[in-house]
């Protein structure tokens, strides 16, 4: 299957990326309010308390503020100057490199998924939600390899059990990154544009997670499941409906806050434009 490309931007195959290292790094930046919290201080570009981060994020409890910044700490996003109670938290490099990982998904979110007027952070929070589950790189990238394909043919190349496969394709489907070819049962899946237009964006978080892959130890290889297990189900999440929820009661954010317009850079860095295998275009 060919690739949905726009002319003039660079082509980025999408089985050529370690799908292993795409989902340990949408792992870190994934958990709820994550986002929020990253764009809010590198909007402020100073370091914060829990507290002075909490007041910025309104809908979001001083509690749970505290928690996402020790998890983002512990991942090497933030630092601080000592380990007393109350001392404030920075974002250092790698935090402030998420800046551009997150103008490619709300860009992908903008072009392909929604055009409506969301706040930044809750785009790109859905986007990395849609992205995010486990398998769910390797099945694009099969797809994206020899679709149209049947679920059983999805489920062998991938090394997964038949039921956990069509679970995730629903979710798949569901996120709008998979499609029927056909309205039968056992009618092939295909990419979606959506899917087909992952290349860049799977660029550009395999780059920013360098850091990441050599900082951590060789993780044991994932077991894979056999045809005669099952998989107990994912259920399909509400953090989207719960955002929206609370962005309502909240009249306490600023209109502008984290209304980023899309940037006239790149979406992907020159140093991976150049270590990129040639693609294939529509």
């Amino acid at each position: 299957m060919n690739q949905h490309h726009i002319p003039g931007q660079p082509v980025f195959p999408i089985e050529s990326f370690d799908p292993e290292r795409i989902e340990n790094a949408l792992a870190v930046m994934g958990p709820k309010w994550t986002t929020w919290t990253v764009m809010t201080m590198a909007q402020e570009g100073r370091p914060l308390r829990v507290r002075d981060v909490a007041a910025r994020l309104p809908f979001v409890s001083e509690q749970l503020v505290g928690r996402r910044l020790a998890a983002m700490h512990a991942d090497g996003l933030v630092t601080r100057a000592d380990t007393r109670r109350g001392a404030p938290y920075q974002l250092i490099a790698l935090g402030e490199s998420l800046m551009h990982v997150h103008r490619t998904l709300a860009d992908w979110s903008r072009n392909y998924l929604s055009s409506g007027a969301i706040a930044e952070a809750e785009r790109v929070e859905d986007a990395v939600q849609r992205l995010r589950l486990r398998h769910t790189t390797a099945m694009v990238q099969v797809l994206g390899a020899g679709g149209p394909m049947r679920f059983v043919h999805i489920a062998e190349q991938a090394g997964l059990d038949y039921a956990f496969t069509q679970h995730r394709l629903l979710r798949l489907q569901a996120d709008g990154l998979v499609t029927r070819t056909g309205p039968r049962h056992g009618d092939p899946y295909v990419l979606t544009e959506a899917g087909q237009a992952l290349g860049p964006v799977y660029a550009t978080i395999e780059h920013w997670s360098a850091p990441l892959a050599t900082r951590r130890a060789p993780a044991p290889p994932t077991p894979v499941a056999t045809a005669q297990r099952t998989h107990s189900g994912v259920p399909l999440g509400a953090d989207g409906a719960r955002t929206a929820a609370a962005l309502r009661r909240s009249a306490a954010v600023p209109t502008s806050l984290f209304s980023h317009a899309p940037q006239p850079q790149p979406r992907v860095s020159v140093s991976v434009t150049a270590q990129s295998a040639p693609g294939r275009s529509r």
